[in-house]
């Protein structure tokens, strides 16, 4: 199943959104396209996670997930072989301590920068900034008003 989306919530289908949650919390395993320019935020109750391309989702990983945006060029695949799911394990492994990493800086404003920072390198500008304060906020354990005091620094607003 492939979806693509402008990622702004207001333009996001919310069959697409609808379909991703009933799959995620049914506990089926999938994973992040990783031919794709893409990826999807989980949000749980007191944080988000970012699945890039190849990470698993779902499974027993999500079964706390209360939302979900898919972002860039975003497509879900099965795995299929025990090697393919144990590999988007390890790849969903490899997103969380990236975000950890920046997460570890004790600055809130580097900690947005060097997100902001990251999602630029990944995907084109304009996704970047369409994707929600409250997004990067949940990933990284800041305020939005940081995210968005950071962002427009940079020049760009959400």
């Amino acid at each position: 199943m492939r979806y693509t989306t402008a990622v702004s919530l207001s333009r996001l289908s919310s069959t697409i959104v609808s379909d991703l949650l009933d799959q995620i919390r049914c506990g089926q395993l999938l994973a992040v396209d990783s031919h794709k320019r893409g990826g999807l935020i989980v949000f749980k109750p007191f944080h988000a996670e970012f699945a890039g391309p190849g990470a698993a989702f779902g499974s027993v990983f999500d079964q706390d997930c209360t939302g979900v945006l898919p972002v860039g060029d975003f497509a879900a695949v099965t795995p299929q072989s025990q090697e393919d799911r144990q590999k988007a394990y390890l790849i969903r492994r490899q997103w969380i301590r990236l975000i950890q990493q920046i997460t570890d800086n004790p600055e809130s404003h580097d900690r947005v920068r060097m997100l902001v920072n990251q999602f630029n390198n990944y995907f084109d500008w304009l996704t970047v900034s369409q994707l929600p304060d409250e997004a990067f906020a949940l990933m990284i354990g800041v305020l939005p008003q940081t995210v968005s005091e950071v962002r427009a620094r940079l020049g760009q607003v959400s």
